[in-house]
């Protein structure tokens, strides 16, 4: 009998993107981002494991939290670990000029991935450590209820699978970076 993992992104943040952002309004995006409400999940997608699931396990952030709430309602046990939050990002670059909010997130996240900008943040070889445990962690839970879920963030959701995928894994359904895809998983 097959065991499953479960990989969802959070739905997507209430939050204004638009327009261009100073350094300072950048790193004010970033703290508010983590704190955002998310939107209304309007349609479950089949792919869900309704009814199947008791326990869901989830980032520290508002964002996941919420999103497993609308998924899987309140009869459903959420346990938050921070194994699972997002990977660390800190804003890069001189306090001059207004850029798009995409040119300072790529930009940080390039020079983080680099290990050029991980001044008081989780390193990238950190977090790709925390992302091999956290995939360790689920398919342990798999192994023992026969089907783990993990509502978190897209960064972190492909480098659980990636570590997934070495350990003998295999994705049946790639539900891709979008808000509240599913990726699934089994062995």
């Amino acid at each position: 009998m097959a065991n499953y993992i479960y990989l969802i992104r959070h739905a997507k943040p209430i939050i204004d993107k638009s327009g261009f952002f100073s350094k300072a309004q950048a790193q004010q995006y970033l703290k508010d981002y983590h704190l955002a409400e998310v939107e209304e999940i309007l349609e479950r997608d089949e792919h869900l494991p309704a009814g199947k699931v008791r326990k869901v396990l989830t980032s520290t952030l508002p964002r996941a939290k919420a999103t497993a709430k609308m998924l899987f309602g309140n009869d459903v046990e959420l346990v938050e670990d921070e194994m699972f939050r997002e990977f660390e990002n800190r804003i890069w670059g001189l306090p001059i000029g207004k850029f798009p909010l995409a040119w300072w997130q790529v930009t940080s996240r390039v020079l983080w991935m680099l290990g050029l900008n991980q001044k008081e943040i989780e390193s990238f070889i950190q977090a790709k450590t925390r992302a091999a445990q956290a995939a360790h962690h689920l398919a342990q839970e798999a192994e023992k209820e026969r089907i783990a879920v993990l509502v978190a963030h897209g960064f972190l959701n492909q480098f659980i699978k990636r570590s997934l995928r070495k350990q003998g894994w295999k994705v049946k359904r790639n539900g891709g970076r979008g808000y509240v895809g599913i990726t699934i998983l089994t062995k």
